[in-house]
């Protein structure tokens, strides 16, 4: 059994911008757990899988996907949760929350795994710096953090299926969006 989950992983420029954020972070306050994964929006949190099906999953998930069509998202300032986890703010139209509901109910009737808290408050956004920020640097940091702030926009043409390995999370395959938009159906 391993763990995997769901996201939406920006491309080369987007991603660079995160994780200079992130090596910041960890030179300037020993935090570096957020350098574990690539930047991403999660769709689906970590759940397990038995690795001898991961080609049925990616079957399953492949042919959910593809009945999707891109759409654009755009990051929007800093915010964060708590004094736990400080987040690039996440802008969107209906297509994100609309896919992540659907793939909600995918994930409890074909793959059969049980629904997660965040599954239900779903609160789409990208995670520059986890819990593993000393308490004491938490104000500085997010100071910083949000006079630096995070703008950008992509256009969403696939989601990822990351996997732990060795403690980190990698990217093990995407999935293309190249069917019709839900206003179409």
């Amino acid at each position: 059994m391993q763990k995997y989950f769901l996201a939406l992983v920006p491309d080369e420029g987007i991603q660079e911008e995160a994780v200079q954020i992130k090596e910041k972070v960890k030179e300037m306050y020993n935090a570096k757990h957020a350098l574990k994964s690539p930047a991403h929006v999660t769709l689906k949190m970590p759940f397990v899988w038995n690795e001898r099906k991961e080609e049925k999953l990616s079957m399953l998930l492949s042919g959910f996907f593809s009945g999707y069509q891109s759409f654009p998202i755009v990051f929007k300032g800093i915010g964060r949760f708590g004094r736990r986890i400080m987040y690039a703010r996440v802008s969107h139209g209906p297509e994100l929350p609309v896919l992540q509901e659907e793939l909600k109910r995918f994930c409890r009737r074909d793959l059969k795994l049980n629904e997660e808290l965040s599954d239900k408050a779903y609160t789409p956004h990208m995670t520059l710096v986890y819990s593993d920020l000393k308490d004491r640097f938490f104000d500085e940091c997010w100071g910083w953090i949000k006079e630096k702030g995070f703008y950008g926009e992509m256009q969403v043409k696939k989601v990822a299926l990351l996997k732990k390995k060795d403690y980190r999370w990698t990217v093990l395959r995407e999935f293309e969006l190249s069917g019709e938009s839900k206003s179409e159906r």
